[in-house]
């Protein structure tokens, strides 16, 4: 695997591919299996993968968030290794963001629901890195995890404002054996916390199983219980949505999510399915 910490030295290798196919998995590091089924898919079609490790600072509301962030770097080398990426881009802040910076995209309504209410300014932080590592790498496909379901939409919407060539996938939730969604930040739970967690995806699955589209009112209000009545969860929102707009779910959803945000301890953790 050849590694890169400059914008320069990377795009200098990427031109002499003379046309292959790359397929690229943009992360903050702290790896895991979720990270590498998103390697093992780009692998399966691409001619080459690129991964970059970038703990972007643009996208933290909270400055603790950032300085706690984990940043296993020789681990997360040695999983891309065994997982066949073929290009590793590692750059530092100063490569990717000059001093008073300043960016703005306009995504409408998607900017404000769900993550956005709790995350101020948090997409614009995630649009300002991608568009930046999509205009360094120029790949043919972007892989993401349906995991933050919401930055796969806003990511989406931005390469459509913006008219960036490039395929979007979005792949698979990644989940440990007892349900609970991969995430760099589990790490940070306690036992007790570990165990508390697993009623978000139990929640999330109830509403799947019982799902009817004329109680919808009703089924986040029992699943919001669900979420309040466990120890140590406390939730931030539960909503079943349009899977194309975010907005509420009707009659008229072609497809449809549940999702979810609660600090358990003192880890903020997000899931989702898919209900339709």
């Amino acid at each position: 695997m050849k590694i890169f910490s400059t914008r320069s030295e990377i795009q200098q290798y990427l031109t002499r591919l003379n046309g292959k196919t790359i397929g690229f998995v943009p992360t903050m590091g702290a790896l895991h299996r979720g990270h590498i089924s998103l390697i093992e898919q780009a692998k399966a079609t691409n001619h080459v993968v690129v991964c970059s490790i970038f703990v972007n600072p643009t996208q933290f509301n909270d400055p603790k968030d950032l300085q706690n962030y984990p940043r296993p770097i020789a681990a997360d080398i040695s999983k891309l290794e065994a997982a066949g990426c073929d290009i590793l881009f590692n750059p530092p802040v100063s490569e990717i963001y000059d001093d008073n910076e300043h960016w703005h995209l306009n995504i409408g309504q998607l900017e404000f629901l769900l993550e956005g209410e709790f995350r101020p300014g948090h997409y614009q932080g995630v649009t300002q890195v991608v568009y930046k590592l999509l205009d360094i790498v120029k790949p043919t496909t972007l892989y993401l995890g349906q995991k933050d379901y919401q930055q796969f939409m806003v990511v989406s919407r931005m390469v459509e404002i913006l008219d960036i060539p490039v395929k979007m996938v979005m792949c698979p939730i990644e989940r440990e054996v007892d349900g609970l969604a991969m995430s760099s930040r589990n790490i940070h739970l306690t036992a007790d916390d570990r165990q508390h967690s697993l009623i978000l995806s139990k929640t999330l699955n109830w509403l799947k199983t019982n799902f009817d589209i004329k109680n919808i009112f009703q089924l986040e209000q029992d699943a919001m219980a669900m979420l309040q009545s466990e120890p140590g969860v406390d939730p931030e929102y539960i909503e079943i949505a349009d899977g194309k707009t975010l907005l509420p779910a009707n009659e008229n959803s072609i497809s449809i999510v549940a999702l979810t945000a609660a600090r358990v301890g003192k880890t903020r953790l997000i899931d989702n399915v898919v209900i339709r």
